[in-house]
């Protein structure tokens, strides 16, 4: 009986001449109205046909039938051809808008210029491709539409963020806080994620907006709803990163000991290893110096030259009468720290060019032409250039913590050989320092207190980076596990070292791929190695990445887009800052194809 319904509801070839009748997609369909049969039963089809057609085609012969089928046939391939033409053009246009608000988004360009773009798109196509008009035209690109799709592709990547999360072994954060252009403190935390094949994620995990004040209670409730609502485990965070702010790391009130105490209450095993901004600590190093009546006479000289039109523009036409390399001296600004160097160099390549100024404007240029105040400026500036050096060494996307101690480390060296050498009388890694002391007589230039001040300096990054020579054996065993002494590892990686170190394959690898890419190939069977090198490989160094977000931030939300909304800023920067996720704009599209009306109505 089962068999005898199947055949009954498996569709005929005769059923076409006889009824009218074609199959698409496993549906029988009326050739004359496009009305499809739920059922493919002979019963319901010549039901149809009798009642809405018979009296039309019953004069028509079989061979008149098989004619008027085949036509038949053909115009509805033409119309379903029609309507899949539609349905991809409609999802191209969708596509495009998508990608173009991606593109604005990036540039930190207002969402009204979708509307610019259409426009010139529309100009274009005029003269290269007229015939593809509507096409282009099809594409939505106002300011509403602009604000829509940034908004689903920021949706799109914190769901794609999401959904790695849960294969995260171990994960870390970096955390801080600055204000936008209307004055409201925003909250930037960024999670740095490692999975089971040791492949990192980098990624911004939540951008908070904070109305009111910024305790560090508040910090953490934020932090805490980040980390809650994409259901990531408090037992798997192993790092903490901020700027060393008292509502960051104060031990009771502050974020690290609310997170810690935090954990506890989560009975977590692990402990929390909390850093203070790599990148921040060097440039607080440099105020071991002293120098600062030297950087302040030099910001008044500049200041003096910059600050009125007039004198600007006399300074550029004096420099350009005298022949100069150069043609002005730039601003020092305090919060961007590489800017002292570019200053103090050029006042110091300028520094008779600027006297001669300064002195036809009537101003004492007694100071400037110290031989005192000269070597001070010169090994001032050459100081600047191998901090600045450094800092730059600790910038950067996707930085390996251990690779940045190393940075600091070999400085430290550095800086304990420059010391002798200054001692000694040979400066011969100051460039400045040997200008200016073959201008004077070696006996005043103060080679002892210049070694006495990088002494400091070297004494100031040993206290100041003393929490991460606590972690250097930690270090080594991701660095180069093959020189770590197994006497003082932790015990409970002791066996799976030695049995690292004694592999003679694996040491060939980590000759072959280097110290980055070596824990992938960390056998299964040392879980312990593999785990150790997953919560170092997670480790923030520094806060990098959201002082990189708050520059972007800053170019969006200006004193012209004050208004922008907290949603529309956070989705930005959310797009802005995407580095190992790509919005999924196939799928973003396919949610929002255009309906094509059908072939018909169910009968």
């Amino acid at each position: 009986m089962a068999k005898r319904k199947a055949e009954n509801r498996s569709f005929l070839y005769k059923w076409e001449a006889e009824y009218l009748f074609t199959y698409v997609k496993d549906k029988p369909v009326c050739l004359v109205c496009g009305v499809n049969v739920a059922v493919s039963k002979e019963y319901n089809i010549r039901r149809h046909y009798e009642t809405k057609h018979h009296d039309k085609y019953k004069d028509l012969d079989m061979t008149q039938r098989s004619q008027k089928v085949e036509e038949m046939k053909r115009s509805l391939v033409s119309q379903q051809n029609m309507f899949k033409k539609a349905t991809s053009q409609s999802e191209a246009a969708v596509k495009a808008s998508y990608i173009v608000a991606a593109e604005i988004a990036k540039s930190a360009r207002p969402f009204n210029e979708g509307e610019f773009v259409k426009k010139c798109m529309m100009k274009v196509c005029d003269l290269v491709c007229p015939e593809k008009k509507q096409a282009f035209s099809n594409v939505s690109l106002s300011r509403n539409t602009v604000a829509d799709r940034t908004c689903d592709l920021a949706t799109n990547l914190y769901d794609q963020l999401m959904e790695k999360g849960k294969d995260f072994v171990a994960f870390s954060l970096a955390v801080d806080e600055s204000c936008d252009a209307s004055d409201t403190a925003q909250l930037s935390v960024f999670i740095r994620g490692v999975d089971s094949n040791l492949c990192v994620t980098e990624e911004l995990l939540g951008f908070k907006s904070m109305h009111g004040t910024t305790t560090g209670k508040e910090i953490f409730e934020e932090v805490s709803k980040c980390v809650t609502e994409i259901k990531l485990p408090w037992d798997k965070l192993v790092g903490l990163t901020t700027d060393g702010a008292p509502a960051m790391c104060g031990k009771k009130s502050g974020l690290v000991g609310m997170v810690r105490e935090k954990m506890r209450e989560e009975n977590c095993a692990g402990e929390l290893t909390v850093y203070h901004c790599i990148i921040h600590q060097e440039s607080l190093c440099a105020k071991a110096l002293k120098m600062e009546h030297v950087m302040t006479t030099v910001t008044q000289v500049v200041n003096f030259i910059r600050a009125k039109g007039l004198n600007y523009r006399q300074f550029n036409f004096f420099l350009e009468e005298c022949g100069s390399e150069y043609a002005d001296v730039p601003y020092h600004t305090e919060v961007r720290w590489l800017s002292r160097r570019k200053v103090l160099n050029r006042c110091f390549e300028l520094r008779e060019e600027i006297c001669q100024f300064l002195e036809t404007k009537g101003k004492d240029t007694a100071e400037l032409r110290e031989q005192k105040f000269l070597c001070e400026l010169a090994f001032l500036c050459d100081i600047s250039s191998h901090l600045d050096a450094l800092n730059l060494q600790l910038q950067g996307r996707g930085r390996i913590i251990t690779d940045m101690y190393a940075a600091v480390r070999a400085f430290k060296t550095k800086l304990c050989l420059w010391e002798n050498q200054m001692l000694q009388g040979n400066p011969c890694h100051f460039p400045c320092c040997q200008t200016i002391k073959a201008q004077i007589s070696t006996a005043v230039f103060p080679c002892a207190q210049f070694a006495e001040k990088l002494s400091v300096l070297a004494a100031e990054f040993s206290r100041r980076f003393a929490d991460f020579d606590v972690q250097k054996c930690r270090f080594e065993l991701l660095s180069n596990p093959f020189a770590v002494d197994v006497e003082n590892a932790p015990t409970n990686i002791q066996m799976e070292l030695i049995e690292l170190q004694c592999n003679d394959t694996l040491k060939s690898k980590y000759d072959a791929v280097g110290d980055a890419q070596f824990p992938r190939f960390i056998p299964d069977t040392m879980p312990q190695l593999r785990t150790q090198a997953a919560q170092m490989l997670s480790m923030f160094g520094s806060t990098y990445l959201c002082e990189q977000l708050f520059s972007s931030m800053k170019m969006t939300k200006t004193t012209h887009r004050r208004r922008l909304t907290d949603e529309h800023l956070r989705s930005i920067l959310r797009i802005s800052s995407a580095q190992s996720l790509s919005p999924d704009i196939d799928e973003l599209a396919s949610k929002k194809r255009c309906q094509v009306s059908g072939l018909g109505t169910s009968d």
